[in-house]
């Protein structure tokens, strides 16, 4: 892409979002009489949908209209609408927002970014760049955060750096998750589904009074579907002799004769569960306390090989029955010849004394078992002053494996144990003063975290065959305070402000070792080493909006925000054991939000420009450290400059018909790259970041009719684009994926009473061919290229019972 293209198109969309905004500004005289009535505050409150959404992203209940911040507020019944049951389908509306599940080599973990910043690496010793919060409780790891979405009250999806409101990681953005409380109302609902693949889903919500001031809610959820990606036995399919398989002696069939099928990859086997107990003694005092559990045990992500082999790579060897690793092994858009049974004798390899190569096995399957428990108090201790108290314990165990190379070969195996637990205690103390034209909030934030990353890996693209034992210790914490205030200077005049300091302590201890626990021949210089990173970092807030009219608020901001350094967590030599530092995000930032022709139409845009420093990227090539091999080294590659907008509309003209919409632009400009991280091989000028689509859009219509006594009829289809992505941060044609758009269509049928609803829903309607992630590691020396492909057409068929 030409540069002076893109700079040309962000001056152009600022003109015209200042035009659109003036343009509004005139929109009281549209507004005909709708403005002159006084209206009360639930009028006030009243959106295109007819009710609406209450968001308390800055630390207070407040109409997402007044709230002078880029946010996607999504509640359950359009998520519902949309058919949308998972945290990565939310952000095909949301505008310059990333969230994807991540391929096998990284477990159930989530890749998210935010207007071009994010993190794609599952290791909790790295950092998010979008900061996770469920019910307010931040979510510290990118493993396990593929949450269903249970019996959601709300999603908000904070777009630019929340530093100061939401804290560290949270430079991209935030999504924050908000479960429904319990009122002891007896409501509940009772849902199951029916779909392709045999897909199967149960779930429910029961709210029950216990006393006059305890009540308790249940929700849980049971999703089973068999997987999309048929995983092959090489040798049954092409049996010896054959042309892809021609020495007699050559890759050995394990199935037997007949069904070649050793699994079926992508599949859902998954449960979770929450219990809620509210306790309200008075107006005074709110008690929740929140316990979850989820259980996910399933095959692999679904995964297929792209490329095989890099002929100037010696390392690669075939088989000792000259059956090399190349093309023969690329199997189809929805097949692999995955193997999780590597003999390690059939390679050529000699052996080298005391290094036994031995062989390598593993189920190819994903386990995850999670729970959490989580405690908020809020206290009104007067009548302007509120204690808030939010606490909460975390544990999680995982256990998967992964076959890289996607054939019955051992080029890149890796099985890993993953064992997690951490505790945040958040204080808040929240004031008015000046007659309710100050609200202020001061606060403190502790976060204690210890993971331990135990991991058996089998890399035999490197000079070396590497065979070895990791089990990698990492501790740490974070400690925080801030402060945030909104001042109504005048009427319809606010500024609105904030504060953090954040301090954070990291050490690593590395082992590498064999199997059996002797010392590894060739990394063992590592085995025992450990490194230890401390930070602080001070992030700010300067926010005035101003309400032109009640049709229309504007505002402009500037704001920051960090990720935390630390040391690459997966050295191969002890010059691997490098520190890295921070990133940093400075954001400027205007934008508007409006109501239109009597409420019926909403239309909120933003334009953007950030200043990127010292931007966190994974080398996959590093001979500069400890000489030529593996590489996975986090580094800070450089600078560099994001403009960006974005614009969301919702059309409701009371009819029946619903209307929404959502666009945004990104350009991504590295100024400057650090030489450690450049080079021929490196990152260069005119590269972006992993996963950086420079476009997206998305657009969804429904219509209710009315059928009487006989209920209603909602037909609604959904369709949303994404440009061309690297997965990759060196860029290059093996790790490039095209941009693709996907429909959705759902037909509900409701009964008069509201309480009964069937529904036919279709995803990817037009079954579009698209890859999700990609594993490009042919800069590694490795030959790979996979890739995640995205589901193709499936429907389901849903009834929800409600009382």
């Amino acid at each position: 892409m030409a540069k002076p293209v893109g700079v040309q198109r962000s001056a152009q969309l600022v003109r015209g979002f200042s035009a659109l905004a003036i343009a509004i500004g005139t929109a009281p005289a549209l507004a005909q009489d709708g403005a002159a009535v006084a209206e009360s505050p639930e009028t006030a409150d009243a959106g295109p949908s007819g009710s609406e959404i209450v968001v308390t992203a800055q630390f207070r209940e407040q109409r997402l209209q007044d709230t002078p911040l880029a946010i996607t507020a999504v509640n359950s019944e359009m998520l519902e609408a949309r058919s949308q049951t998972n945290i990565a389908e939310i952000a095909a509306q949301a505008p310059n927002v990333t969230l994807k599940p991540q391929g096998a080599a990284f477990g159930p973990s989530l890749g998210a970014s935010i207007r071009g910043v994010g993190q794609y690496d599952f290791n909790p010793a790295l950092e998010p760049g979008v900061g996770l919060y469920v019910d307010d409780v931040y979510y510290a790891t990118l493993t396990g955060a593929i949450f269903d979405l249970l019996d959601l009250d709300r999603v908000e999806v904070l777009r630019g750096p929340q530093g100061t409101l939401a804290g560290k990681n949270s430079i991209g953005g935030a999504v924050k998750l908000y479960s429904k409380r319990p009122t002891g109302d007896g409501s509940g609902y009772v849902a199951g589904a029916y779909g392709s693949r045999n897909r199967l889903d149960l779930r429910g919500s029961a709210d029950i009074g216990l006393t006059d001031d305890l009540a308790m809610r249940l929700a849980g959820v049971a999703k089973k579907q068999e997987g999309y990606v048929d995983r092959l036995d090489f040798g049954c399919v092409n049996p010896p002799g054959s042309a892809l398989n021609p020495a007699v002696g050559g890759v050995q069939p394990t199935t037997g004769e007949g069904d070649c099928s050793v699994a079926r990859d992508g599949e859902v086997d998954y449960m979770a569960g929450r219990v809620q107990l509210r306790y309200q003694p008075s107006d005074r005092l709110d008690v929740n306390l929140i316990g979850d559990y989820t259980h996910d045990d399933r095959t692999a992500a679904a995964g297929v090989l792209l490329l095989a082999n890099n002929p100037a790579n010696p390392n690669i060897r075939g088989n000792a029955d000259a059956v090399p690793y190349d093309s023969r092994f690329v199997c189809g858009q929805y097949c692999n010849y995955a193997s999780y049974f590597s003999p390690a004798d059939t390679w050529l390899t000699p052996p080298v004394a005391g290094y036994p190569l031995i062989e390598t096995r593993g189920d190819g399957r994903t386990k995850f078992n999670g729970w959490g428990v989580s405690g908020q108090i809020d206290f009104d201790l007067t009548e302007n002053l509120q204690l808030q108290s939010i606490t909460s314990y975390r544990e999680y165990v995982l256990h998967f494996n992964n076959d890289d190379d996607y054939s019955p070969l051992a080029v890149a195996n890796g099985f890993g144990d993953l064992d997690y637990w951490g505790f945040t205690q958040e204080l808040r103390l929240n004031g008015v003063l000046l007659n309710d034209t100050v609200n202020w909030t001061l606060g403190a934030f502790y976060l204690d975290q210890r993971s331990t990353y135990a991991t058996f890996q089998d890399l035999r693209y490197a000079p070396i065959p590497l065979q070895f034992q990791g089990d990698d210790p990492v501790n740490a914490d974070t400690k925080a305070v801030f402060g945030a205030m909104s001042w109504e200077i005048v009427p319809d005049l606010t500024f609105n402000g904030g504060l953090r300091y954040t301090e954070e302590h990291k050490d690593y201890t590395f082992v590498r070792r064999n199997r059996d626990g002797s010392l590894n021949p060739f990394l063992g210089a590592l085995d025992g080493v450990s490194g230890e990173f401390d930070g602080d970092k001070i992030d700010w807030r300067a926010n005035l909006q101003y309400r032109l009219s009640e049709q229309l608020m504007t505002y402009a901001q500037v704001s920051t925000g960090f990720k935390g350094g630390g040391i690459g967590p997966r050295p191969f030599n002890p010059a691997q054991v490098q520190p890295f530092g921070p990133e940093t995000l400075t954001a400027y930032e205007v934008g508007f939000k409006s109501d239109l022709l009597d409420r019926a139409v909403r239309l909120n845009g933003a334009v953007f420009f950030s200043d990127y420093k010292d931007i966190q990227l994974t080398l996959l090539s590093c001979p500069q450290f400890g000489g030529p091999g593996p590489c996975a080294l986090p580094q800070n590659a450089g600078d560099a400059e994001i403009k960006g907008a974005e614009l969301e509309t919702t059309i409701d003209p009371g009819n029946g018909l619903l209307v929404d919409a959502s666009v945004s632009y990104l350009d991504f400009d590295y100024k400057s790259i650090n030489p450690q991280a450049g080079g021929p091989n490196g990152v260069q000028i005119g590269m972006v970041p992993p996963y950086t689509p420079e476009w997206k859009w998305a657009f969804g219509i429904q219509y209710e009719v009315d059928l009487g006594g006989s209920g209603s009829l909602i037909p609604r289809f959904d369709a949303n684009y994404q440009s061309e992505v690297f997965s990759n941060a060196v860029n290059g044609p093996n790790n490039l994926i095209d941009g693709y758009t996907l429909a959705n269509a759902r037909v509900t049928w409701r009964n008069a009473e509201e309480d009964l609803e069937i529904a036919l829903a279709v995803t990817n309607v037009f079954d579009k061919y698209h890859l999700l992630t990609s594993f490009d590691l042919t800069g590694a020396g490795a030959g790979i290229v996979a890739a995640q492909p995205g589901r193709p057409r499936e429907w389901v068929v849903s009834v929800k019972k409600s009382f």
